[in-house]
């Protein structure tokens, strides 16, 4: 992490926008700071295009001022029943790069308080301290000062800088206050820490598991733009441990939490269901570059690839514990999750589906003789998603055996040649109409000729727009009309 002095975050701030924003504030009268997550990203040394300001005073009145100033190149949008503003700069205004816009949030400094049922608080107004007490977690309660007196100041009265050294995540308050004013922030706090890689601090995580139950009072979509978030990061893995072992879990995602548990009976144990999908995760995730479709719903259906076994768990004295058919359950369990989480129902949800109902079946076809015929009903029912669903095939080999797992991913290398070699027999038979040249010139008693060919070209073209299926008869009789229109007749 970077280490500034204020004269350093001023030359930093050394930026028209923020010298503009700064001096309109002084000819009204206000102080006023760039808060929150624009200031971490500069010890991060992150890229950050939006720009949060609070101003003691009215946010909406400095915004108003600036808009004044700015004319055509800034679009004003206030929200007076939260006392927020926000300004859009052009990227034709003199205060931006080329080509780039600005978004700026300004609100007044407010402290607020809670009922315990909402999340909508009672806002009085405020200082900068009361404003810096309300935020979420002390890596976002820093602030620079943009005045022109004390412009650069760094305002960090609750060790923000100290926490980024550590990497720790913890709120400026008693956690359990933090989040019960906002349960939100518990989704948030797991969210920061799998992004960027910190611990959650000890007593901060102790709040968070005992206020895990004031989750219920946040709707789906927000819980589901957060696990996104997640799930985007670079070792989702994290976030998802985070959520389990808080208890967080068992309420937003019971299916997936249901597979922490390991059984003993006879002495034979299955492995642990919840951490072997993590794993698969963070193999998914590294084995795909580029997947056809989506990186976030492919993630998802690596994280749900499992999610049956919890219910088809069973134990069979002759084979030990067994999941037979958790793979078609699991996928009937896809549409409901994604209801509940207020994910899309369309297309997102259906691919996710597929993959969890197909991701048994490479392993199969692998275990047997690679046949044609399995390997082309593989290929039809996965469509344009096969290779999606060999890598998740692949990514969920995750046995310690490397004898046993060499063996399984050379099976599927096999499948996979086999596939590649079916796709280019199929697409030269559908290429290669079953009447060919020599036959139309035998047909029409002709030698090599431009009729010739453009007979076959006609056939070709019809088997290629599905005009007619690629078959004797059909193709014969639409050869017999096109030679017609040619003037030539069958011998």
């Amino acid at each position: 992490m970077k280490q500034y002095t204020d004269a350093e975050l001023a030359e930093l701030l050394d930026n028209d926008v923020f010298h503009v924003i700064g001096d309109t504030a002084d000819e009204l009268g206000m102080e006023c700071y760039v808060v929150g997550g624009y200031v971490r990203d500069i010890f991060l040394e992150r890229p950050s295009k939006d720009i949060d300001v609070v101003v003691v005073g009215s946010g909406i009145m400095l915004a108003e001022a600036l808009k004044k100033k700015l004319g055509r190149n800034a679009h004003l949008s206030v929200f007076r029943n939260f006392g927020t503003a926000q300004l859009k700069i052009s990227a034709f205004s003199k205060l931006t790069q080329p080509g780039e816009e600005l978004e700026l949030e300004f609100v007044g400094a407010r402290k607020e308080s809670y009922s315990h049922d909402s999340r909508k608080p009672v806002v009085e107004n405020g200082t900068l301290e009361d404003d810096q007490n309300r935020r979420d977690f002390t890596i976002n309660a820093m602030a620079i000062c943009l005045n022109r007196q004390r412009f650069g100041t760094l305002v960090d009265p609750f060790g923000g800088l100290l926490d980024m050294e550590d990497r720790i995540i913890a709120t400026p308050l008693d956690p359990e206050v933090t989040f019960s004013d906002d349960p939100l922030r518990m989704m948030r706090c797991i969210r920061f820490a799998t992004q960027l890689n910190f611990q959650i601090e000890d007593g901060t995580f102790d709040g968070l598991c005992r206020m895990a139950d004031r989750i219920r009072i946040i709707s789906g979509e927000r819980i589901s733009e957060e696990l996104n978030k997640i799930m985007m990061s670079p070792h989702p893995s994290i976030g998802f441990e985070y959520l389990q072992r808080s208890g967080l879990l068992a309420i937003i995602l019971p299916e997936l939490a249901a597979l922490d548990n390991v059984e003993t009976k006879n002495g034979r144990a299955h492995k642990n269901n919840f951490y072997h999908t993590l794993e698969v995760l963070e193999n998914a995730i590294r084995m795909s570059q580029n997947t056809l479709y989506s990186p976030l719903y492919f993630r998802w259906a690596a994280l749900l690839h499992d999610i049956g076994k919890a219910k088809t768990k069973r134990w069979d004295p002759q084979l030990g514990w067994t999941f037979h058919n958790h793979n078609y359950v699991g996928a009937k369990m896809v549409p409901e999750l994604f209801r509940r989480l207020k994910l899309p129902l369309d297309a997102k949800m259906k691919y996710v589906q597929k993959l969890v109902d197909l991701h048994m079946r490479p392993i199969v076809i692998a275990d047997e003789e690679v046949t044609d015929s399995a390997v082309r009903r593989l290929v039809s029912d996965a469509g344009d998603d096969i290779d999606d669903l060999m890598t998740l095939c692949e990514a969920d080999i995750t046995s310690k055996n490397q004898v046993r797992k060499a063996r399984f991913l050379e099976n599927f290398r096999m499948v996979r040649e086999k596939i590649a070699d079916l796709k280019v027999r199929d697409y030269r038979r559908l290429l290669q109409p079953v009447v060919d040249g020599n036959e139309i010139m035998e047909m029409f008693n002709l030698k090599p000729c431009r009729e010739v060919g453009v007979l076959k070209q006609a056939l070709k073209d019809a088997v290629l727009d599905n005009v007619v299926p690629n078959e004797r008869e059909p193709l014969l009789r639409l050869l017999h009309e096109k030679a017609k229109v040619l003037g030539i007749e069958a011998v």
